[in-house]
């Protein structure tokens, strides 16, 4: 297996015709900007290459956009988008927008991008202040992170479904086994510490030697922790502020 690796063969191809595309915010609207635009869900989607169910919405328009379902939303609820939209789960709002303490997900970075932030399954956001002379919002991520954002950039109201989905074993190795087809990930993969000396430089149950390798390794030795500076877990307590 370990020629094979690199070389676009089936274990190792990304199967994108199964997924979905990509999923981002469209670029706001006049009615967007100005006041408040409705839409309607119609359709929840399985992709396999994300976590959360994706959401299909019927705007008045007549147009049919997607984007990554909030928890509690279901068939036949109304959304809205906008600065005036109400504040309401699966609403979309500009930052400056959104009151303190509000849960939200899917957060643009850059006003327009389409959102980056908090997008898995689960993952949800909190506004917890503003500053009204630069117009940026401060933003706690689920890592106890501060992030400053502009105000004009856009965030889904709520928490990101699909959370809580790590929490149910496989229990058998067939479920495991369809769940990685899915996504076409190597499946089972052998322990390197399992290996003998002569398959893996892990190999041979001699241990104690270092994990940690040159930049400059040569090929078949170039495993582990590649050119790292340190290794382990990180000790005491520390919170970025961006």
């Amino acid at each position: 297996m370990q020629q094979k690796r690199g070389k676009g063969g089936p274990a190792y191809r990304s199967p994108g015709h199964r997924f979905f595309g990509n999923i981002s915010y469209d670029r706001p609207t006049q009615d967007e900007l100005e006041g408040v635009m409705r839409g309607q869900v119609t359709e929840f989607i399985d992709d396999p290459g994300r976590s959360p169910l994706l959401v299909e919405i019927l705007l008045e328009n007549g147009k049919k956009i997607y984007t990554i379902a909030a928890e509690g939303l279901k068939v036949g609820d109304l959304v809205e988008f906008g600065k005036d939209a109400r504040l309401g789960i699966g609403c979309l709002k500009p930052l400056n927008a959104v009151p303190d303490g509000t849960p939200i997900f899917n957060l643009e970075v850059v006003p327009g991008d389409g959102g980056r932030i908090a997008r898995v399954a689960g993952a949800s956001a909190k506004v917890v202040g503003r500053d009204e002379d630069t117009g940026r919002v401060s933003v706690q991520l689920a890592s106890k992170a501060l992030k400053e954002l502009p105000g004009a950039c856009r965030a889904t109201i709520g928490i990101a479904c699909g959370g809580g989905r790590l929490e149910k074993p496989f229990k058998k190795a067939g479920n495991k086994f369809y769940a990685m087809r899915a996504v076409n990930r190597e499946y089972p993969v052998v322990r390197r510490t399992a290996m003998s000396a002569y398959d893996h430089p892990h190999g041979g149950r001699s241990f104690g030697k270092s994990s940690t390798r040159s930049h400059n390794a040569p090929p078949g030795k170039k495993c582990g922790q590649i050119g790292a500076r340190r290794t382990g877990r990180r000790r005491g307590k520390s919170v970025v502020t961006q």
